[in-house]
């Protein structure tokens, strides 16, 4: 078999972090990426080949004629909201860029670029000269920047912890002995042994720190770092000049102890945060991470042949093992197995699949190999518009989070004067201790919490309803779930099924002498050479006829029905299939509201006689019932719109339990519906599937569209339910509602944290390395609590 390198592979190779931490190319740090912020000719032309960046690109129309590149990146570096938005603004800069989304809990940052005016690396090169590390996202950059920045995070808190073991037992002595104890020289000895060892720490573990406040500077920002970076220099400074100047400046008092379990313990909490935000977003990502980077192409003789996922096309037959994802839409030429479809319809059991069924791209083959014809690729396969929905996702930051970014600048900026005025009010109460309040409020005051705790909670969230088959468009929309009083349905294809069932047949007492099994075969064999709904309906209904003979002078009329010469039991007579009208049976045929069928029969040159007639009556969705019935247990009215008839409509709604339904609506008339209990200060959830339901899933407050839906209902939708179950709509809620509660903890904790650390800080009750402990706690205890959300065990989403 021979191989061919993938796409994903070569832009790998180029632009993995082990690699560009070498030579000089800028190299992966946790927090910051150091070197040179160009990149180097063969990184360049990695990212830049249009081939390569089929692994982390999208080509999209402008709506002018034009084609713009919508990239994802993976970024390194950040810890908070702050960090998002300076990144963004680096991106619009460039010349080309229209739009660039940035999430600092997922790490991620999706741009739209015209590629007439700019080149990816020219956006790579804009990120990394903020101080900050961009790659392609392709699955293997992703895991390959984690490993590494976690790695170098290890190595950091070793450094900084092991030191800080060594300057602890150097201080202990000081602290413990009583005066005369020591003499002068071993106390200065204990310091030199204290401030050598602090300084692998300064130059080491707390490198990333001052490179960043160093980038911000240099954009003229006020980043997360400047505070951090400025209590432990200052620390480092006032601690050594109190070492080779006793009784200077400074003081005689060192604090080293201080600044190392200072580090220490930020590493450590950016550690645990950093594991616990790549699992809030593992599910997202393993949603985007299903594709395979190389399939086994078969070629006329049946050999294999490993190409890259983008090289196929349509018509290629392709073998798909046992454990690997489909890399395409496709249809089963050989083997039978099972398909493991969560990704797209929420079901968790595996499903089988033989010749000659569709598969679809993204999900996993789980059972034996079988080898498939490819059918749709890229953007036309239903995955890659799921996955274009989760990068929506990865990246939107709701409104109420835009708000909270704001703040997080000017936030900063009254950290460093507030520590400035802490310094200025301590020279005239206790000059010795000026120096250490104004450290202990740079540190204490840290927005991370603040900027973490709704983020991270909302990427869980989405994580886990994405991977349980909901993907919701836009986050804002959890919030507004919460508020829902009125859930307004579409009825066809929304709450029944696109299908009609056969409700009850009726004979017309006027059999003709005719078995009234036999006639049944008729109508069932006359249906089957027609392609109307109700001919296919009553097909499906009908169990198969005992009755063979053929058909002779077989026509259709269309808009009518079918006729034919039918011979049997020894009789020879013709027989209808169709509307009342043409079946001789108008008047009886009005008066009944359902969909119907007739069957006529005439011998010779005599009339046309009904003999009988076939109901249909729509199919419920199985769990309709079960989930309407959920939705007003907890408190929302239930509200059905449809443009059926009022006998259809009135029929469905009451067996769904529904008292407010309105037949015959235009779309102009469910969109005044909807505004009219707006007006009434409702807040108003639509579930729709139509392309006729589009104008009011616009205008609801929160639109809900179902996986099977009109594409336009889906594009206007801001959650769509991918299994189709109505079941899961009580679920959301549910989840939106747990959601919104953690969040709020979390923003209560993170702002009751500030209001009660700052004046122990300003009062000099909070030391600087109980300071820092409690500013790593704060943003540790925010991520873990929004973790929660993944390790729910409530009802299944899609299960």
């Amino acid at each position: 078999m021979s191989t061919t390198t993938t796409p994903s592979a070569r832009v790998d190779a180029a632009l993995t972090p082990s690699s560009a931490a070498s030579g000089s190319d800028a190299a992966v740090v946790p927090g910051r990426f150091s070197g040179t912020p160009g990149l180097s000719a063969t990184q360049a032309a990695a990212v830049d080949d249009r081939r390569e960046q089929s692994a982390f690109t999208q080509w999209i129309d402008d709506g002018q004629g034009h084609e713009l590149g919508q990239s994802r990146l993976l970024i390194g570096g950040m810890y908070c909201a702050a960090c998002a938005g300076q990144i963004e603004e680096a991106l619009l800069k460039v010349d080309g860029v229209s739009r660039a989304d940035v999430s600092g809990a997922a790490q991620r940052a999706v741009v739209v670029w015209d590629p007439r005016r700019t080149r990816v690396s020219a956006l790579i090169e804009a990120v990394r000269a903020i101080g900050y590390g961009a790659f392609p996202d392709t699955g293997a950059q992703a895991v390959a920047l984690a490993t590494k920045q976690t790695r170098q995070s290890i190595w950091r808190l070793f450094v900084a912890a092991f030191c800080m073991m060594q300057v602890m037992m150097y201080a202990t002595p000081s602290y413990v002995a009583a005066p005369g104890d020591i003499t002068p020289d071993m106390v200065q000895l204990l310091r030199w042994a204290s401030w050598v060892l602090s300084i692998p720490v300064m130059v080491f573990a707390a490198g990333p720190f001052f490179r960043g406040a160093w980038a911000g500077l240099r954009e003229r920002r006020v980043s997360m770092d400047l505070p951090i970076a400025l209590g432990i220099g200052v620390t480092f400074v006032a601690s050594s000049a109190a070492t080779f100047e006793p009784g200077g400046a400074f003081g005689a008092e060192v604090y080293f102890d201080s600044l190392t379990m200072f580090v220490s313990f930020l590493f450590a909490a950016r550690v645990l945060e950093s594991r616990a935000r790549q699992r809030a977003a593992q599910s997202l990502d393993a949603v985007m991470r299903r594709l395979p980077d190389a399939v086994e192409r078969l070629d006329a003789s049946g050999r294999g042949e490993l190409v890259a996922a983008s090289a196929l096309a349509v018509g290629d037959r392709i073998r798909v093992h046992a454990g690997q994802a489909f890399a395409a839409d496709g249809r089963l030429l050989e083997g039978r197995t099972q398909v493991d479809e969560a990704m797209l319809t929420g079901e968790s059991r595996p499903v089988d699949r033989a010749v000659g069924d569709e598969v679809s791209a993204g999900c996993l083959n789980v059972g034996a190999p079988v080898v498939m014809e490819v059918l749709q690729l890229g953007a036309q396969t239903r995955y890659q518009r799921i996955v274009a929905l989760v990068e929506r996702a990865l990246t939107e930051r709701p409104a109420f989070m835009l708000a909270t970014d704001r703040l997080a600048a000017p936030f900063l900026i009254a950290v460093l004067v507030l520590s400035v005025l802490a310094w200025g009010a301590w020279m005239f109460i206790d000059p010795s201790r000026a120096l250490w309040v104004a450290v202990s409020v740079l540190v204490v005051t840290c927005p991370c919490a603040l900027s973490l705790g709704a983020p991270v909670a909302l990427l869980a969230t989405a994580g886990e309803l994405a991977r349980r088959g909901v993907v919701v468009q836009r986050l804002d929309a959890l919030e507004v779930l919460t508020r829902v009083g009125d859930v307004v349905f579409d009825k066809t294809g929304t709450v029944t099924e696109d299908r009609l069932a056969l409700a009850q047949t009726v004979e017309t007492g006027q059999l003709a002498g005719l078995p009234a099994g036999l006639l049944r075969d008729v109508a069932c064999q006359l249906a089957a050479h027609s392609s109307h709904p109700l001919s296919r309906a009553l097909v499906q209904s009908l169990p198969q006829p005992d009755w063979s003979a053929g058909l002779d002078e077989l026509v259709e009329q269309p808009g009518q029905g079918l006729q034919a010469r039918v011979r049997a039991a020894s009789r020879d007579f013709e027989a209808r299939l169709g509307s009342g009208a043409w079946c001789a049976a108008a008047e009886a045929a009005a008066g009944i509201a359902r969909p119907q069928v007739w069957l006529a029969v005439r011998e010779g040159a005599g009339a046309w006689c009904p003999v009988l007639r076939f109901e249909f009556d729509e199919v419920l969705r199985g769990d309709a019932a079960s989930g309407t019935a959920r939705l007003a247990a907890a408190g929302l009215r239930l509200r059905l719109l449809s443009g059926d008839q009022p006998a259809s409509v009135a029929a469905t709604a009451a067996r769904l339990g529904i008292e407010a339904a309105r037949a015959q609506c235009s779309p102009q008339d469910k969109l005044a519906e909807v505004e009219a209990l707006q007006r009434q200060g409702r807040v108003v959830a639509m579930v729709g599937d139509g392309i006729n339901d589009a104008p009011v899933l616009a205008r609801a407050d929160v639109s809900i569209a179902l996986g099977t839906a009109a594409a336009l209902a889906q594009a206007r939708a801001d959650v769509i339910v991918l299994s189709d179950r109505i079941e899961d709509l009580p679920a959301l809620f549910d989840t939106a509602r747990r959601t919104l509660r953690i969040v709020r903890q979390n923003l209560r904790w993170a702002l009751v944290y500030n209001m009660a650390s700052v004046p122990l800080a300003l009062a000099g009750w909070l030391p600087p390395w109980l300071a820092g402990i409690g500013m790593a706690a704060s943003s540790l205890l925010v991520v873990v609590n929004a973790l929660r959300l993944t390790r729910w065990r409530g009802r299944r989403v899609g299960g």
